[in-house]
């Protein structure tokens, strides 16, 4: 059950402003459709469906970056699935948005402009500060309530996602509602059998620091990626150092190596770690070797290897919830997607709860084939999704709590 007010409890015939997060690819200046339009335009349309007058802000990029564009292409990808007219205004809060704002009737939807493009969007504030903001001062009069959907921004302290809970009654939409719901399940629901966490990706300092904090509530890690290498160097394998051109390992091991050996040291029977790696062969081929026949690290490995996929896939399979952080391999290229699909397939295969989390693993769900159903939840968050697994509070849930107790 939600520990926040949903849009289920919007007052009729309401002046919503939605905060969405519609940040994407761009490809030659437009937006490249995604599972973040989807998963948002449900928000959307069972507000316009409702009746409400509903108004969206949502980002792009950062300034000085190549992403950094107007939502103009956004609105017609997003109108293509919620299925109704999205009108934008290249405006966030001066006299061209306001006039489309006041003029918009029951059942219509209207984008703004990059809330970015806004000077007072950006700067990590209080939530008191951007809530005396001129953008959350001019824009909040105009509207009934504020509606948060945008859970993989919610660890942000911007104004469009903090300034107005201090000024609107704040209500959760679908996406923030699912989201919080899957991803802090590790911390308040009870398993009946092992839970288990897959952990790979590149960023292995987030990754550790959820095996860090999650260690009371996980039975088992399955390693693979950078994390995993760092882990087999902290056992005693030549593995887990960057090669020449390479700057992925030594940094992250010189950060993480005392959490790293503390971790082993301490739930080494709880970690299972690769027993083969899997790299380009002489041919271009995938090609793999055993852990344990390896005396210095020549290769840059890119998977795990099949031997170890089918020592993780058992435990997947008798695991009660299983919880996904970061690919085990370079998925991408279809020579190194060995273990993550298989990991992603054994979980499919098997009754169990299960969240998939980050934007790139989940995108491997799509790549190769496999149905989104035989998931419980699938995040398209990653920061977020990494606070929420180590327990740390996210800014704009911790206001949306604060309004259902009658603090906004």
């Amino acid at each position: 059950m939600s520990t926040f007010q949903t849009i289920d409890d919007l007052p009729a015939d309401s002046r919503v402003l939605v905060r969405l997060d519609l940040n994407s690819p761009i490809e030659d200046g437009e937006p490249q459709d995604n599972r973040r339009f989807e998963r948002h335009a449900r928000t959307v349309r069972d507000l316009a469906d409702a009746g409400h007058r509903v108004v969206l802000m949502a980002h792009q990029g950062r300034p000085g970056r190549d992403d950094f564009t107007s939502l103009s292409g956004h609105a017609a990808v997003l109108a293509d699935h919620v299925g109704r007219e999205v009108d934008f205004v290249a405006d966030t809060y001066g006299e061209d948005a306001l006039a489309a704002i006041e003029a918009l009737e029951a059942g219509e939807v209207l984008l703004l402009e990059n809330t970015r493009m806004c000077d007072e969007e950006l700067p990590e504030a209080s939530p008191a500060e951007k809530a005396d903001t001129e953008f959350v001062r001019t824009l909040a009069p105009l509207f009934d309530v504020y509606v948060n959907d945008a859970y993989s921004a919610a660890h942000r302290k911007h104004a469009s996602l903090v300034g107005f809970p201090l000024a609107l009654p704040a209500y959760a939409g679908r996406v923030m509602e699912s989201e919080y719901e899957a991803n802090t399940a590790i911390a308040r629901k009870e398993f009946d059998g092992p839970v288990t966490m897959v952990v790979g990706g590149t960023k292995a300092t987030d990754v550790i620091g959820v095996m860090d904090a999650l260690g009371d509530r996980v039975d088992r890690f399955l390693l693979g990626g950078v994390a995993g290498e760092l882990f087999l160097r902290a056992a005693g394998h030549p593995v887990g150092r960057d090669l020449e051109g390479m700057d992925l390992f030594d940094e992250q091991w010189d950060v993480n190596h005392e959490t790293v050996e503390a971790i082993l040291e301490e739930r080494g029977d709880a970690i299972r770690l690769a027993i083969d790696l899997a790299y380009e062969g002489a041919d271009g081929d995938r090609a793999e070797v055993r852990v344990a026949d390896l005396d210095e690290k020549t290769d840059a490995y890119l998977d795990v290897g099949s031997a170890t996929v089918a020592d993780y896939a058992p435990l997947i399979r008798e695991s009660d919830a299983v919880f996904v952080k970061g690919a085990l391999g370079v998925f991408e290229d279809e020579r190194f997607a060995d273990g993550t699909v298989g990991v992603l397939e054994a979980i499919a295969e098997t009754d169990c709860f299960s969240v998939v989390g980050g934007g790139d693993t989940s995108r491997a769900i799509e790549m190769y084939g496999l149905d989104e159903d035989d998931f419980s939840h699938v995040s398209i968050a990653g920061g977020a999704y990494i606070r929420a697994l180590t327990g740390e509070p996210l800014p704009a849930i911790e206001l949306l709590r604060r309004a259902d107790d009658g603090g906004a």
